[in-house]
């Protein structure tokens, strides 16, 4: 297991990310960052009713949530800056990469490659759940139909393409579970930051597909450390959401047994957990190893 020095400088692809890199939070600072959220939706709604509140800018509500849904992460992401850089100041404990490259003997091309086939092929193999949930109500429909209908493809898929998966990403495998890989049992650590993606999307209809598809995420930042790989899976599931939703005819759809008789509805089930299965023993096997930094000295000061 490779183990990461306190003063080695571990390189990565978005400086940005990398002033993340020293700060690992536990449970007590995942419910910090959580309360963050929280104060930068607020802030966000504070944006959006002032965007409304222009003279003649009615047609701004539209892009609204390009600019509120950024505003939400902020708060979060200047405490996790500070942190880190109290922490590396400090010299505290060891530097883990928010985004790292432990991409084993596939490389980063061919991981890219399967990571986005097996994220439709999860998706699929997820859908029986959708029928476990109740319908979906009107309002929900509605605030669906306006993202999907109402605006602009370029800013639906700016929005749910390129912000949501930098930001989630970010947030519930670079920060949560990169902090709680570092205190617990991976399992743990995975159900624990795929809980919490799953909370932060506020209903049960996206919850538990995003459960799911979180310790999908989950296990791949888990084996290779890499964040551009789930970033990658994220933009695929919502942009293929996305694109569909543009159909009316898979609009109306609640699950793929909506629109194929039951005979091919089985069989593209089965192939979407025979491929998903494969994937997990693949990345097992090319990427057996993960970093962990040396012991804490003071765990209180990574809250």
């Amino acid at each position: 297991m490779g183990i990461l020095s306190p003063n080695r400088k571990v390189r990565t692809s978005y400086s940005l990310l990398s002033d993340f890199d020293y700060y690992l939070p536990d449970i007590k600072g995942m419910f910090i960052l959580l309360a963050l959220l929280i104060a930068g939706a607020l802030l966000g709604n504070v944006v959006t009713a002032a965007i409304a509140m222009i003279p003649g800018g009615e047609g701004l509500n539209t892009y609204a949530l390009l600019i509120s849904y950024p505003v939400m992460f902020i708060p979060a992401m200047v405490y996790a800056m500070n942190r880190s850089k109290y922490i590396r100041d400090f010299d505290i404990a060891g530097q883990v990469p928010v985004d790292g490259s432990r991409f084993g003997k596939l490389g980063p091309l061919w991981l890219s490659l399967m990571v986005v086939i097996v994220t439709l092929a999860a998706g699929i193999a997820t859908d029986p759940f959708s029928m476990l949930l109740p319908p979906t109500p009107e309002w929900f429909d509605r605030l669906n139909e306006q993202m999907l209908v109402g605006t602009p493809l370029w800013a639906t898929l700016l929005s749910v393409s390129v912000f949501a998966p930098f930001f989630e990403e970010w947030l519930c495998r670079g920060m949560i579970l990169r902090g709680l890989l570092q205190k617990m049992k991976p399992v743990w650590a995975m159900v624990i930051s795929s809980l919490f993606f799953a909370l932060i999307h506020l209903n049960p209809w996206q919850a538990l597909p995003a459960f799911i598809l979180g310790m999908v995420f989950a296990y791949v930042y888990y084996r290779t450390g890499s964040l551009k790989l789930t970033m990658l899976m994220h933009c695929t599931n919502n942009t293929f959401a996305a694109l569909l939703g543009q159909n009316e005819a898979f609009r109306e759809m609640n699950s793929y047994s909506d629109i194929m008789p039951a005979w091919q509805y089985i069989t593209l089930v089965a192939a979407g957990i025979f491929i998903l299965v494969l994937f997990i023993v693949i990345l097992k096997k090319s990427c057996p190893e993960t970093a962990r930094p040396e012991p804490e000295t003071q765990a209180s000061l990574h809250r």
